[in-house]
């Protein structure tokens, strides 16, 4: 019973929470004349070794030196660092994170950070002793109107305003001198760089220089400058605004102290062959693959327009048209897919054209979104009867392989979101194949033209064999099945969902009730 008034108690609370007004910040653009920098010079030099393409782009596939790359561009930056992320988690990874943009301050580099404010609660104390420091400004997208507190409190106490706090900017960007720019499908977070105990994500970023870092850096000054942008200033309590810079400093570097863990191990080689980031920045060059790309983002103010199901964004309708552009082949890695009516489809259709359509996602054990998965499983036999091959990674199998990293004890969970088509193109970014990407949520995708590129990140898959997912297919009764590779080499096949439990499917059943598809 307790419980119960406690719960009415915080929803009756909710309606007394309002935004204040908003107040304008002041527009700023990103620093364009960055070729003298040392970072313009490197970037020159990478692509002179790159010709046949006004952009050249590099994978970054190992969570450990994808976020050594961040850092060593931090380091390497002497004018400007412009980044942009959904969730910056105030752990071993963010501290770093937000200490190597404190340095690059110090020294006297233009740092602005743009946050989503859905996680940002936890994150207020130390986002309010960086923006203490000079050359620094910190902006939050659509916030919510309580400050502090974990993201499901924040929600309830803003359910009076639940249709446009229920859409967030979920884009990742980090630019570094308007030289080199890291995206992908990471946010900021120990689980994203394998630095978590418990769970670890298989991801992929690409970093590029070239003129895709241009159309990026304008991306990111469209957010910015946006009206569901506030200052961090507006956002803070009178007594924390009264504090002096000093203070605020002072305390961002204790509590920075207090979470941030050892240097992290990074390997000399990642899983292609690549030496460090940081290593070729010292060389003078970047090993980049040429090619041409498009930048699709989404506009800031698509969290405040009507929701039509029926109508894609430009960042999903990007994805999706080149995607359907496909003659040969399309290879759809993502971690939360819900095809819809539409997507199965597209499916048949590129069946019909004899276009081969695989399909990698989670599985059951792997996913950090068990509802979502729920959803999709109830699309598996229609893609499987269409001929559309779909994988599911399973946590053990992962382990085992070590293909996509050494996870230990720690539980593999995809999450990138990667199409490649006709082993030339490639799409990468925030965008998920479902809903909440479609109509809720902001995203930002890049779709590059680069055969080489393409197909050294589909021959991760192939290196591997699909030793570390399952392979689903239909039995002759048409039940569904799991086929894996046993450590013998054999095939095993299970015709029961592998991780499903009763007490976790129907628990399951009971969120689906009150969670819809287009909420997921």
């Amino acid at each position: 019973m307790r419980r119960w008034l406690t719960a009415l108690f915080v929803l009756l609370l909710a309606g007394c929470t309002m935004l204040p007004p908003r107040i304008a910040p002041p527009a700023s653009s990103a620093i364009a004349d960055t070729g003298d920098t040392p970072l313009g010079r490197i970037a020159a030099a990478s692509l002179a070794e790159a010709p046949g393409g006004n952009s050249g782009f590099m994978l970054l596939p190992s969570g450990e030196m994808a976020f050594d790359a961040r850092l060593a561009l931090a380091e390497a930056a002497t004018r400007s660092i412009d980044a942009q992320y959904y969730h910056i988690h105030d752990d071993t990874a963010g501290a770093a994170f937000l200490a190597a943009l404190r340095d690059a301050a110090v020294r006297g580099v233009r740092v602005r950070l743009l946050v989503d404010d859905y996680h940002a609660g936890d994150l207020y104390p130390l986002l309010r002793g960086l923006a203490a420091f000079p050359n620094t400004e910190v902006r939050l997208f659509n916030p919510l109107p309580e400050r502090y507190g974990t993201p499901i409190r924040r929600l309830l106490l803003s359910l009076h305003d639940f249709t446009r706090v229920n859409r967030r900017m979920h884009n990742k960007l980090f630019v570094a001198d308007n030289q080199f720019a890291v995206y992908g499908g990471r946010n900021i977070a120990d689980e994203y760089f394998t630095r978590h105990g418990e769970a670890n994500f298989i991801d992929l970023d690409v970093l590029s220089a070239g003129a895709v870092v241009r159309e990026l850096s304008a991306s990111f000054d469209r957010y910015w400058n946006s009206e569901q942008v506030w200052v961090l200033e507006q956002r803070l309590h009178a007594l924390e605004r009264a504090a002096k810079p000093a203070e605020r400093r002072a305390d961002f570097d204790v509590q920075l102290k207090g979470i941030a863990g050892p240097p992290p191990v990074v390997p000399p080689r990642d899983y292609l062959g690549q030496s460090t980031v940081r290593v070729q920045i010292a060389q003078g060059r970047v090993r980049l693959l040429a090619g041409s790309a498009r930048v699709h983002d989404d506009p800031p103010d698509k969290v405040l327009q009507p929701v039509d199901p029926n109508k894609a964004s430009p960042a999903m309708r990007a994805k999706l048209d080149v995607i359907a552009a496909a003659r040969e082949e399309v290879v759809i890695v993502n971690p939360y897919f819900l095809p819809g009516p539409v997507g199965l489809r597209m499916m048949g259709e590129a069946q019909k054209r004899g276009t081969r359509v695989l399909i990698v996602t989670n599985s059951l054990g792997s996913t950090d979104e068990p509802l979502v998965y729920r959803a999709y499983s109830r699309y598996r036999a229609d893609m499987l009867r269409l001929g559309v091959q779909v994988y599911e990674f399973g946590p053990d199998l992962v382990r085992r392989s070590k293909t996509f990293g050494v996870f230990g004890k720690s539980t593999p969970r995809l999450h990138a979101k990667v199409a490649g088509v006709d082993r030339r193109r490639m799409v990468v970014g925030s965008v998920n194949l479902d809903l909440r990407s479609a109509t809720l949520n902001t995203e930002l995708g890049v779709t590059i033209d680069c055969a080489a590129l393409t197909q050294q990140a589909l021959g991760l898959l192939r290196a591997d064999a699909f030793g570390s997912m399952y392979r689903l297919q239909l039995g002759e009764d048409g039940a569904l099945e799991w086929h894996l590779r046993g450590e013998d080499g054999k095939t095993l096949v299970r015709r029961d969902e592998p991780h499903a439990s009763l007490g976790l499917d129907f628990s399951l059943w009971l969120q689906s009730l009150l969670v819809s598809e287009e909420d997921l």
